[in-house]
C-alpha cells in the first residue's frame, strides 16, 4: 500500500511541476496525458476555437481551483475574459476534458463534479479514440448526437470535423 505526501496548497501554487500535477486535498495526482491523440485534438480544439472567436480566451491545462483544496487541470479552459490572478479562481465559461487511453470513469466523473460545483455552465469530455463528444450538466453525461458542440450565450460551437481532423 503506498501512501501519499501531503503537500501545502501554497507549496503546490509556487511549485512548477513537469508533468503537471493536479491538486486533490493535499496530494499531489498525475494527470494521464501525452499521446499523440490526445495532444491533437487538444490543439484542433484550441485553434479552432481561437480562429472563429478571438475575443474569448482557449487555453491549455491552466490550473484552476474547483473547491478551497482542489485544483484541476482542464485540459482546454475557455474564459470569456482574461483572469485577475495567476490561477483560474473563478468559474470557466467551458471546461474541456480530452480522454487518454488509461483514464478511469470514477476520477472523471469526480473532476466533472467539482466543474459543475464550482459553476462552469458548459462541461465537455472528447474521446479522440472512439471520436465521440459528451456534456455534462446536472450530473449526467450524455452523448452528444449530430457534428456540433455549442454552449448557451455566448453561443460558441466546435464541430466534429474541427475537433477530429488528422
Amino acid at each position: 500500500m503506498s501512501v501519499a505526501t501531503l503537500v501545502s496548497l501554497e507549496e503546490y501554487l509556487n511549485t512548477s511541476y513537469d508533468p503537471d500535477v493536479e491538486y486533490v486535498d493535499g496530494v499531489l495526482e498525475e494527470r494521464n496525458v501525452g499521446d499523440w491523440l490526445h495532444s491533437l485534438v487538444q490543439r484542433n480544439v484550441i485553434v479552432a476555437l481561437s480562429r472563429k472567436y478571438p475575443l474569448i480566451y482557449a487555453v491549455p491545462e491552466l490550473s484552476s481551483q474547483t473547491r478551497t483544496t482542489r485544483y484541476r487541470l482542464p485540459d482546454v479552459c475557455v474564459l470569456l475574459a482574461a483572469p485577475k490572478t495567476k490561477f483560474l479562481l473563478d468559474a470557466a465559461f467551458v471546461a474541456i476534458e480530452i480522454l487518454s487511453e488509461d483514464d478511469r470513469m470514477t476520477k472523471m466523473l469526480e473532476k466533472l463534479e467539482e466543474y459543475e460545483q464550482k459553476g462552469v455552465p458548459n462541461i465537455w469530455i472528447i474521446d479522440p479514440r472512439l471520436k465521440k463528444m459528451f456534456a455534462y450538466s446536472h450530473g449526467e453525461l450524455r452523448e452528444v448526437q449530430g457534428d456540433v458542440m455549442a454552449t448557451g450565450d455566448p453561443r460558441l460551437e466546435l464541430t466534429r470535423e474541427e475537433i477530429f481532423q488528422p
